[in-house]
């Protein structure tokens, strides 16, 4: 680019790759098969299955039109004024043929490629248009030499388990001293399935303070308090970070641009390596508080967008909605060392079990490696479906998404994600207006003084939360210091006990406790019983509003108990049997 300096080269971090990540070699077989492509080969070598007993003759599926969903505005005064256009009813239908008469692997989709034995790096039509997707429209800033490479995953769960098994080694009290072992830091309430990944690995989980952001930079508790007073009896300093920054499960919080350049700094100093998990980026919700976070990468605005040691005006991604975002770390990543997942889990289904990791190319090299022996590639059903819905045919062989079956394109793939972000933010809404009226418990009384008798109005506040700016969640803080019994019992008591009391038939809620989210004993025996996680994604939207209003009233029937008794008889009962009886009926 004209103008610009030349971007510095990712660092070389092969000293934090495992002893078994060091020893892994390219997989002799998969090599092989670059041979195999060779037009009239005779190919007597590849352990293939012939394709034509492949029992799948094509694969279809109806498929929404890109503008199924009204879209909320970016910058929005009041999102009920959005796009409410919609294609509700309107599908089309997606055909992946059995065989494509298309040469080009990278724009060739059909049963034969798909369902046969392929390359580690994904589905070659599918990953070309990630690859490009990634690069130029979701992260068009990222300021190293030659930009990020991807590899395709089996979701999130399944590219944390690579990149921390690339990353670190196992370590075993029984066997290891103290001094080797290695460390991962994590917020102090964080997504469990990654915890539950990396204590068998006997990894230790360093807890650092949050904010309503996310993780905190500085201050008691903060990333450099934790870093620079680090009790070597505990094992070395941690050099991996997990952090979801968007929608950060379970608090929703969403980091700033801001706070991610000073996190990133304290990172460069310490050396770490970053771990970005999100799948929530695209469900940025700019109606719960607009003024509360800069966002921008927008180039019409200097609001917030790290600036590129290349270049003065950032990239745009080439779409509006895209720009509105709070960029990924990668949009500070000058040294190489961030991680980032990404999913179709919540854009198309959890059950794809598809999804990619980008970072830079000699950490993809790695995980390409672990793939190669292990998942090897994720399904060829789910890859070429979705290939085929997004990029559409490329001859006559085949049809795609979108209302002239050429496939959504990336035009339509944008809109898609507006779309699930508009009915996403819409049901944000409604849960929040109405946590937010009846998150205080109003009582009413008479007062007599010397002269006159006076009614009186006093509110008891139950529960408070923050408007969640992206995610699917909710952090609900109990203020169990208001409740009638809260000197006379523990406070864990009362926590189980509104837990129990919202699931009996008169409310019928069920909410995650905070304590699934701790990630330490000491987090959750010290604060976890003060906190709800409430998920207002996976409930059909007619059912959002009743089963908010029902949280509410189980809280106010819970703050008028006055017996002990009371919470005893709920807790007394078998809870799961009457949960899973009613799964029976």
């Amino acid at each position: 680019m004209d103008g610009t300096r030349e971007l510095p080269k990712p660092l070389d971090l092969s000293h934090h790759y495992s002893r078994v990540t060091k020893n892994r070699n390219a997989s002799s077989v998969k090599g092989f098969y670059k041979y195999f492509r060779i037009p009239g080969i005779g190919n007597l070598a590849g352990g293939l299955p012939n394709n034509k007993y492949f029992p799948f003759d094509t694969l279809e599926g109806a498929a929404a039109l890109p503008d199924r969903f009204p879209k909320t505005p970016n910058k929005p005064v009041d999102p009920s004024t959005g796009d409410r256009a919609s294609s509700a009813v309107a599908a089309s239908q997606v055909v992946v043929p059995k065989t494509s008469t298309n040469t080009d692997i990278l724009r060739k989709i059909d049963l034969k490629s798909a369902l046969q034995y392929g390359t580690s790096q994904g589905y070659p039509p599918l990953y070309s248009f990630l690859r490009q997707f990634t690069r130029e429209n979701v992260h068009p800033n990222v300021p190293y030499a030659d930009g990020p490479e991807i590899i395709l995953s089996c979701g999130n769960t399944d590219g944390f388990s690579k990149t921390i098994e690339a990353l670190s080694n196992v370590w075993d009290a029984g066997y290891d001293s103290v001094g080797d072992r290695e460390g991962i830091l994590v917020e102090e309430f964080c997504y469990m399935g990654a915890t539950q990944t990396a204590k068998p690995r006997g990894l230790n989980i360093v807890p650092v303070a949050i904010d309503d952001e996310g993780m905190k930079a500085t201050g008691i508790g903060g990333l450099e308090d934790v870093l620079k007073h680090w009790d070597d009896s505990k094992g070395k300093r941690p050099h991996l970070m997990y952090t979801v920054t968007i929608g950060q499960n379970p608090t929703s919080g969403v980091l700033s641009v801001e706070r991610r350049k000073e996190i990133y700094a304290l990172c460069s100093r310490y050396d770490i390596v970053i771990i970005e998990d999100d799948p929530y980026w695209y469900l940025q919700y700019p109606s719960a508080n607009p003024s509360s976070v800069t966002t921008g990468r927008d180039p019409a605005s200097s609001n917030g967008m790290a600036s590129s040691p290349s270049s003065k005006t950032p990239k745009s991604s080439g779409y509006p909605f895209l720009d509105s975002l709070v960029p990924s770390y990668l949009s500070v990543d000058t040294e190489g060392r961030v991680v980032r997942l990404d999913t179709f889990s919540k854009t198309v289904a959890p059950g794809c079990r598809l999804g990619w990791i980008t970072a830079q190319p000699a950490l993809c090299e790695r995980f390409l490696r672990i793939t190669e022996s292990s998942t090897q590639q994720p399904s060829g059903f789910v890859q070429s479906m979705i290939a085929e819905m997004i990029m559409g045919p490329q001859n006559r062989h085949g049809r795609g998404g979108g209302k002239d079956d050429l496939g959504w394109q990336t035009d339509g793939w944008v809109r898609w994600l507006e779309g699930l972000r508009g009915n996403y933010e819409r049901r944000m809404q409604t849960m929040c207006h109405i946590l937010e009226s009846g998150k205080q418990l109003v009582k009413t009384g008479r007062r007599r003084s010397m002269t006159d008798e006076w009614s009186v109005v006093d509110t008891v506040p139950m529960f408070d939360f923050v408007w969640p700016l992206g995610g699917m969640f909710m952090w609900i803080r109990l203020n169990f210091e208001s409740h009638p019994l809260w000197k006379k019992t523990s406070p864990e008591k009362l926590s189980r006990g509104l837990w129990i009391h919202l699931t009996t038939p008169k409310y019928l809620i069920l909410v995650c406790p905070g304590s699934l989210f701790a990630p330490t004993d000491e987090i959750r025996e010290e604060r976890s019983f003060r906190y709800f996680r409430i998920c207002f994604a996976a409930a059909d939207e007619e059912e959002i509003a009743p089963m908010s209003h029902r949280f509410v009233e189980g809280c106010k029937s819970f703050w008028a108990k006055k017996s002990l008794d009371d919470i005893d008889e709920d807790m007394a009962e078998d809870v799961e049997a009457r949960l899973l009886s009613l799964h029976m009926c």
